[in-house]
């Protein structure tokens, strides 16, 4: 187990039964607007930040984390109980060693003043964006 530090968050899904902590402050901030986190988030956009997989640990309901190849080179995993989007991750290429933890489902307070919108071409035709974040 990960001894708890002062950059330590934690995380849980919607139902409970899967609980993960982080050893680190998610970086990279993205709210994706790609049509696969829309369908996997039910929502406008997917918000993201990405840490070192060394840096995560499922503290409880690991059985219950089942994933979904969502393309060739990426997972998606979420709970198996209620559903909760929990991480992605690519399994290949120069990015492979980090995953993204759906931010929504932190359970330790977490603000970050650098934030980006990404796949903003793909977006929903009736959501806009209104805020200062930078878009690609």
């Amino acid at each position: 187990m990960l001894t708890p530090s002062p950059q330590t968050f934690r995380g849980s899904c919607l139902c409970g039964t899967v609980k993960y902590q982080i050893r680190s402050r998610p970086k990279a901030l993205s709210h994706c607007h790609c049509s696969q986190c829309r369908k996997s988030h039910g929502a406008a956009f997917a918000s993201f930040g990405s840490v070192l997989r060394q840096n995560l640990e499922l503290l409880a309901g690991a059985e219950q984390v089942k994933s979904y190849r969502s393309s060739e080179a990426v997972q998606r995993q979420f709970c198996s109980h209620c559903g909760s989007s929990l991480f992605w991750a690519r399994d290949e290429g120069e990015h492979r060693e980090w995953i993204s933890v759906a931010l929504g489902t932190l359970d330790t307070p977490f603000t970050s003043e650098k934030q980006q919108h990404v796949e903003v071409t793909s977006k929903a035709p009736w959501f806009e964006i209104k805020d200062q974040w930078p878009q690609r």
